[in-house]
């Protein structure tokens, strides 16, 4: 007699797994989830259907009659584990074959003109999304860089924000995901769902909301980053029960939307697509009204570019401007070789859209380049050479709305000279007894001696490196005072908080002894 188990299915649940049903000839376990009877007449055992069926149990399921079915197959019992596992494994492979979580595309019948499908992808675009011309344009390079996902070798993010919710990001997500090649929508996702799906599908993940779960995560953060050049777009887990260590790939195309900035390592990796909220005469069509096969069409046809152009996009050196810094260079550098493809003209116009966006959406400064910023407007400002500790302080708190002025929770606010210390110690900065005139006295009235400062000199190379500049830097630091009327405009500000200037012939002749320079 046959009986059934209720309700069972696999691990991986594929829905067309068919019922298990199972012969007896011994006795029979405790029940599991129905009533097992066996069946002591049915003496013609096909062992390939019985380890079929034991396949499309649940681990659980299975480990409770494994030793049963082992005795009745009469084999042992590591050949039967054997057995259904590497049955599993061919179930699940037929499971995923037809379970894809989106639509494999035709390439267009015949081939496109680059010049005339990214216009018409870019049009489209803003035909349901306000949006500057230039986001229009550069989420149309990022859509077609997707489909050149095996050709490049750097995958910048497409980070979609704005200041304020209903301005169209997740419109414009939903878009992309409409021409993006293998798109796989989700509107949360943990580190290890990201990683899997990456290494199983190879989709273009478009990641919505990711302004709420994405801060504070650092573990799917750091997976992000990683994808973003091929070379390093891996990671490595320990699964099974051994802790077996695995490597994962990370590598493919990511698009995030959400409010106002995320972490500057996500932004400095992504090509920023910002959006405003429209106005009430700004119009825009429905996207659910769309004609039908309006997306479908695209994607055929940007199938057919990625079919026909793959091997130039990869051989491909583009002209990068100058202007952009290092990161935005290579974020450009795909869709700046695809671009190319449409001609000279659209090149140049894609060109321009880098220049604009990366210049308007600058990364946030870290809190030490913030510091070497603000620390060079400081001598700028004073146009001096040298300056005490206590005093760059002052100046560096002077502006209320830096952060410095309340650098510290509690009392004293100001940040100290201490912390200012140890903020520039990992530049190789570090304070020294700077010496000037005994005759001048600050506004406290204390004598200026020898005291713990800086001078320019030591922060050069560190400007150099890491303070974006208005203008071009000078070339040399400022330089002392040797003559009364310098001296004199030099120390009349607030540089070094110098209320008493009657001794400047005595500062000249200090100088030209060296003394200031000492």
């Amino acid at each position: 007699m046959t009986t059934l188990y209720n309700d069972v299915t696999m691990d991986r649940g594929c829905s067309n797994a068919p019922p298990f049903s199972l012969t007896e000839a011994s006795e029979a376990p405790p029940a599991i989830i129905g009533e097992y009877i066996p069946d002591a007449t049915d003496d013609a055992i096909d062992i390939e259907e019985a380890i079929e069926r034991l396949a499309n149990l649940s681990s659980i399921q299975y480990d409770q009659v494994r030793k049963a079915e082992a005795r009745r197959l009469g084999i042992q019992l590591a050949t039967l584990d054997n057995c259904v596992r590497n049955a599993k494994k061919i179930i699940n492979a037929e499971c995923d074959a037809g379970g894809l979580p989106f639509t494999e595309i035709e390439p267009w019948h015949e081939a496109i003109d680059p010049g005339e499908l990214l216009p018409e992808i870019t049009d489209t675009i803003r035909r349901f999304i306000v949006c500057e011309p230039e986001t229009a344009l550069a989420a149309t390079l990022w859509a077609a860089m997707t489909w050149f996902i095996d050709d490049i070798k750097v995958a910048p993010l497409a980070l979609i924000t704005a200041p304020e919710m209903r301005c169209g990001k997740t419109q414009l997500l939903s878009i992309l995901g409409k021409i993006s090649y293998r798109p796989l929508p989700t509107s949360n996702i943990s580190p290890s769902a990201l990683f899997r799906s990456i290494e199983k599908w190879q989709p273009t993940l478009l990641i919505d909301e990711a302004d709420a779960f994405v801060r504070g995560n650092d573990d799917l953060r750091g997976i992000i980053n990683a994808g973003h050049t091929r070379d390093s777009a891996y990671t490595v887990r320990c699964v099974g029960d051994n802790h077996e260590p695995t490597r994962f790939n990370l590598w493919g195309a990511k698009a995030l939307a959400g409010i106002g900035k995320l972490a500057g390592t996500l932004m400095d990796r992504a090509i920023i697509l910002e959006l405003r909220r429209k106005l009430p005469g700004e119009k825009t069509e429905k996207l659910h009204h769309a004609p039908e096969g309006t997306f479908e069409t695209l994607r055929k046809k940007l199938a057919r570019f990625a079919e026909d152009y793959g091997t130039a996009v990869n051989a491909a050196r583009p002209d990068i401007p100058e202007t952009l810094h290092d990161r935005a260079q290579d974020n450009w550098e795909p869709l700046l070789a695809i671009a190319d493809t449409a001609g000279s003209d659209y090149g140049r116009l894609a060109r321009e859209t880098a220049i604009k966006l990366s210049a308007g959406n600058d990364e946030v400064p870290s809190l030490g380049v913030e510091l070497l910023t603000d620390i060079y407007e400081a001598f700028e400002a004073k146009q001096v050479d040298r300056i005490f500790s206590e005093d760059l302080v002052k100046a560096l708190c002077a502006d209320d709305e830096k952060r410095w002025a309340t650098y510290n929770f509690r009392s004293p606010k100001w940040i100290t000279p201490k912390q200012l210390g140890q903020l520039l110690s990992k530049y190789d900065i570090k304070s020294s007894d700077i010496r000037w005139s005994s005759s001048m006295k600050t506004l406290s009235g204390n004598p200026l001696g020898n005291k713990k400062g800086y001078r320019r000199s030591q922060f050069e190379d560190a400007f150099q490196r890491y303070v974006s500049f208005s203008s071009t830097p000078p070339e040399t630091a400022a330089t002392p005072a040797t003559t009364p009327e310098i001296a004199s405009k030099s120390n009349s500000g607030a540089a070094f908080d110098v209320a008493d200037v009657n001794a400047t012939q005595e500062l000249v002749a200090d100088v030209e002894h060296g003394v200031a320079g000492a």
